[in-house]
């Protein structure tokens, strides 16, 4: 049985059970075991490997594992992923799904998804899934993914943006918070039936989805909702919510 001893990075060290961290893993493993294998069994899903190396040299994750060495695990390095660039959230993250809806990525949700239904998707779609499941997220189907740390809608979704280094991609408001699709822009006269009389007054910007009709329009929650995301999108010492002028208010017909 190989007996292999596995290093870890420090921001994979909370991955690991309590008993292992700090310190090297010494095991032995049955034959024929993967180092995709033995990382998973500690912990650690495939979507939070960077770089592997035994005894010094790189390796692929499906590669079976030496009968003794030291494996050294890297985790991955912020990076704008290659197209497609679209999200798939798992149950626990609804709330951050229509943040980066309303930052104008495009994110699949629904709270019905089964893990094997996720699974598929990913793997016949290559959907990024983002998931606080570990076990989801080691599924062989997924190959483009994240485990988020972060429990709070606004740090999740500041985690996601420095995980992909989506900041200078994003397009605020540039999608229904609801369908999914991109917005279309309407004229002053086409919005005019769909909006209130003060908005018509007061307005002369406005989108439309073509999926639910809902009209949007830089109303009264400009200015929270702008600052709100600014903050997700930058850094903390970045300009701030200039960065985040074209959002438009979610206003909808009859809003």
């Amino acid at each position: 049985m190989p007996l292999v001893s596995l290093s870890f990075d420090a921001d994979l060290t909370p991955l690991l059970p309590l008993a292992l961290r700090g310190h090297p893993v010494v095991r032995g493993w049955a034959a024929g075991a993967t180092f995709k294998h033995a990382i998973e069994a500690l912990g650690v899903p495939h979507t939070e490997v960077g770089r592997v190396l035994a005894d010094g040299e790189p390796v692929v994750l499906e590669a079976m594992l030496p009968a003794s060495g030291h494996v050294a695990v890297s985790g991955v390095q912020p990076t704008l992923p290659a197209v497609p660039l679209r999200f798939l959230c798992d149950a626990h993250l609804g709330a951050t799904a229509r943040l980066l809806r309303m930052a104008g990525f495009d994110t699949a949700y629904d709270n019905n998804y089964a893990d094997a239904a996720i699974e598929v998707l990913a793997l016949e779609e290559d959907w990024i899934v983002l998931s606080r499941d570990r076990e989801l997220l080691k599924r062989r189907g997924i190959g483009r993914g994240a485990f988020i740390r972060a429990r709070e809608p606004q740090a999740q979704m500041r985690e996601i943006v420095t995980r992909f280094r989506l900041a200078d991609v994003a397009k605020p408001f540039s999608r229904c918070l609801e369908c999914n699709v991109p917005l279309r822009m309407l004229s002053p006269e086409e919005a005019a039936a769909s909006v209130p009389p003060r908005v018509r007054e007061r307005q002369r910007l406005f989108s439309t989805c073509d999926v639910c009709r809902r009209v949007y329009w830089p109303g009264s929650h400009w200015a929270r909702m702008s600052a709100v995301l600014a903050g997700m999108l930058s850094p903390p010492d970045d300009e701030g919510p200039e960065r985040a002028a074209p959002i438009l208010r979610s206003g909808s017909a009859g809003a």
